[in-house]
């Protein structure tokens, strides 16, 4: 087992590994964790090496449901080792009836944590997150019912995602002045090429005391190392969907990484994760994976190397 580190998730009780698992994989056409017993072996590996961060969403899979289904199965007898996080907010196709685009209302928070709860075969999640900003309901509705789940005990925690900056302050200060509970965690996208975050969003999280999970932190595995300017793994997500990323990268840039990181004998994955994990506010690396040995590189990665804050900000320097 790698010694990987807990952490606060922000100013709140729940401590989650650094390293987190995404499970948008799992059930994803394509993957090796398309079915169940790639999914099982997956999450086993990740039990095995310490990673107790798993991070789901109602739409995941190649139907939707299907991650949180796959992983409801996985985890029988297995619940109570790990963080459990799950989102609602997107658009379900009707598996949750009619929803009008209201999508973070009191009606339909409730069909959907009670969707989630079933397919994940258990009595309660652990962190349970807006995907995305609803603009058809008041930010109050959405918590008031959150806060009711969480004193019926079916979730314990609450985040989001994708909001903005000043929705994140709008938020904090309904719930302290309705005497809700606070959103504990931001899930915006963030990277070494994608730093839009900095500007509002960080600064917001830092303020509020939340704990901020990035998402496609490795740039969808382009920063695993396993790629170069001709290409990489045929069955990556970058190579099979995503090819533009591969051939709009800054590729001198990289190189210029790549070569920062020999220099250290540290691979260009744990300099990418002790870059963001060095970033203020920042808990859990979430990252993808559809095969037990990448979970064990992940692991690895994060407790492989410590910059100096010079080299912290100097990796920030080149891609800015």
């Amino acid at each position: 087992m790698a010694d990987i580190d807990y952490r606060r998730l922000g100013d709140s009780g729940l401590v989650v590994s650094s390293i987190g698992l995404g499970c948008n994989n799992f059930g994803r056409t394509g993957t090796a964790s398309v079915d169940q017993a790639g999914t099982s072996a997956v999450l086993d590996a990740a039990i095995d090496a310490g990673v107790t961060f798993l991070d789901t969403a109602d739409i995941y899979g190649a139907e939707r449901g299907l991650s949180e289904t796959l992983m409801g199965h996985a985890l029988k007898g297995k619940r109570e080792r790990v963080v459990l996080a799950s989102k609602f907010g997107m658009d379900m196709a009707g598996l949750n009836g009619p929803d009008w685009g209201a999508r973070a209302s009191r009606r339909y928070i409730r069909l959907a944590v009670e969707g989630s709860l079933r397919r994940l075969q258990t009595d309660w999640i652990d962190l349970y997150q807006l995907h995305r900003p609803d603009p058809n309901t008041p930010i109050e509705e959405t918590l008031a019912t959150l806060d009711d789940l969480i004193a019926e005990g079916k979730i314990r925690y609450i985040g989001h995602s994708n909001l903005a900056g000043w929705q994140i302050a709008e938020a904090e200060f309904t719930a302290r002045i309705h005497g809700h509970p606070r959103f504990i965690s931001a899930q915006n996208e963030y990277s070494l090429l994608v730093r839009d975050a900095e500007e509002e969003v960080l600064p917001a999280v830092n303020a509020y005391g939340l704990g901020f999970l990035p998402f496609f932190p490795l740039y969808n595995g382009l920063f695993t190392g396993k790629f170069t300017q001709e290409g990489g793994p045929a069955d990556s997500r970058i190579m099979s969907v995503r090819k533009h990323l591969l051939d709009d990268a800054p590729w001198d840039v990289i190189e210029e990484f790549r070569s920062f990181c020999d220099e250290r004998g540290v691979s260009m994955l744990a300099a990418t994760v002790a870059w963001l994990l060095a970033q203020p506010g920042l808990t859990s690396v979430i990252a993808g994976a559809t095969r037990p040995e990448q979970i064990v590189q992940n692991a690895t990665a994060a407790t492989e190397w410590k910059p100096t804050a010079a080299e912290v900000a100097w990796i920030s320097e080149l891609f800015a």
